[in-house]
């Protein structure tokens, strides 16, 4: 019988072996683990991480006990797999600084990391354990991204439908799930999957949500398999699957697209600035304009974003934002920043996305539809931006590779610098902590078992 493409995805996902992945790969693999744990510390303190943690707190074992092995990365404290990867997961995807696939619009380590270092942790699990499991479960969550298409981003929020299955498949690549109970896994996250946008209206905590559910459900669906408990076969492309009810121009060649020798991984880009990734292209350009032409803010008079679809209707919700993190859905309060104080960073959002001078540039910026952007779109994020100024000059800028994307990467410089100023911004972490740490995950392949990251609880 001709396999189907869930099965050939599930027994890829649970055969992979740390042999099968290009060297090249496991390198970029570190790399976004070392951005993930960045992102993740930066979570600590923010109320609707603060109330998920509280949550699990209550529900979970108590810290240290037996099943309690698995580390919550914000509290240095200790829970079990399912609890910690909920608030690790949770804790990823608020600062907005987490890797972005383009082409599937997902963000994966917010999801796959939380869950496999939970698991890998709890299980005594190697360091190329951990990273094989992050490569599945990258592979495949991107490709389940691509599968359910334009249309289904739209209306769901796809970190938290994909990301469900991803998280499935990482982890069960380190139960050491077959390929029937990986499909089983599958069958499980898929008809968990959810994540809707509407939460952005009301600037509401959803998102927080979508990952943690997403990485702990996704572990929850591949320990169920383990157990013998079984899922729909095709929940990916069967006629009541979720392509069935989440999109309409769904393509299951993508699901198997190149799968060993096309590495998606590879394509997943570092967030440089502290905002939704859809202000990124824009934001770059309209810098490189000010820079070109030695442009202050006040001498802007507008501002014409020329954007894909996908931005209008994600960033369309937000006129003006209520809360620092909808301010980093808002494109005018993005560019603000970026044309007031030349960064968009955690900083300037926490203490300026509402500044006088920021709010008057965000009020100067329009969102127009282009063709070529979104033609292109989401394969690659042009950014395209025409500049009227005071006197009379009208000035385009263009970015065809935003900074963070592969092809206009972060250095692992680059990396650590960043993910210490998101720890030290959320007081998660020292600078010698940071340090440690990096002398630590740089090795990571080496490590013949994943320990805490950082012991003891910090003040």
């Amino acid at each position: 019988m001709t396999s189907t493409p869930g099965q050939t995805l599930a027994a890829f996902a649970a055969t992979l072996t740390f042999q099968d992945i290009p060297e090249a790969v496991i390198r970029r693999a570190e790399n976004l683990f070392v951005d993930w744990v960045g992102s993740a510390l930066a979570g600590k303190g923010a109320r609707a991480v603060v109330a998920i943690e509280r949550f699990c707190a209550a529900m979970g074992p108590a810290p240290g006990t037996a099943h309690g092995a698995a580390e919550i990365l914000i509290s240095r404290r200790t829970t079990s797999p399912y609890m910690a990867a909920m608030i690790n997961g949770a804790s990823s995807h608020f600062i907005e600084q987490d890797d972005v696939h383009n082409g599937s619009v997902f963000h994966p380590a917010a999801v796959v990391f939380p869950a496999v270092l939970a698991v890998a942790q709890a299980t005594g699990r190697s360091g190329r354990d951990l990273l094989t499991a992050a490569v599945a479960g990258y592979e495949v969550g991107i490709r389940v991204g691509e599968f359910l298409g334009r249309s289904h981003y739209r209306i769901f929020h796809t970190t938290g439908t994909a990301g469900t299955v991803a998280a499935a498949a990482a982890v069960g690549n380190l139960l050491q799930l077959t390929p029937e109970q990986m499909l089983h896994a599958f069958g499980s996250a898929g008809t968990q999957a959810s994540g809707l946008w509407e939460f952005l209206r009301d600037a509401a905590d959803s998102k927080q949500l979508h990952t943690a559910k997403a990485a702990a459900d996704g572990l929850l669906s591949a320990y169920l398999a383990a157990e013998g408990f079984t899922g729909a076969r095709q929940i990916l492309e069967g006629a009541q699957g979720m392509a069935a009810g989440m999109s309409k121009d769904a393509d299951p060649a993508r699901l198997t697209d190149r799968l060993g020798t096309r590495w998606a991984l590879a394509e997943t880009s570092f967030k440089f600035h502290a905002s939704c990734r859809h202000t990124h292209p824009a934001a770059d350009a309209l810098l490189a304009v000010m820079r070109a032409h030695d442009l202050r803010h006040d001498g802007i008079a507008r501002v014409i974003t020329r954007v894909h679809q996908g931005a209008i209707d994600v960033l369309g919700a937000v006129a003006v934002p209520q809360t620092v993190h909808q301010g980093k859905f808002s494109m005018g309060t993005v560019l603000g920043l970026i044309a007031v104080k030349g960064v968009a960073g955690v900083r300037e959002f926490e203490q300026d996305y509402l500044h006088h001078d920021v709010a008057a540039f965000r009020d100067k910026v329009e969102m127009v539809l282009d063709d070529e952007v979104d033609r292109t779109y989401p394969a690659r994020w042009i950014g395209k931006v025409t500049v009227h100024t005071i006197d009379g000059r009208v000035l385009d800028g263009r970015v065809d590779e935003p900074k963070g994307d592969p092809g206009n990467t972060l250095s692992r410089e680059e990396i650590e610098q960043k993910a210490t100023r998101l720890a030290v911004f959320a007081s998660a972490a020292t600078e010698a902590d940071m340090s440690a740490f990096y002398t630590w995950a740089w090795k990571l392949a080496d490590h013949p078992h994943i320990g805490r990251l950082f012991p003891g609880v910090p003040a």
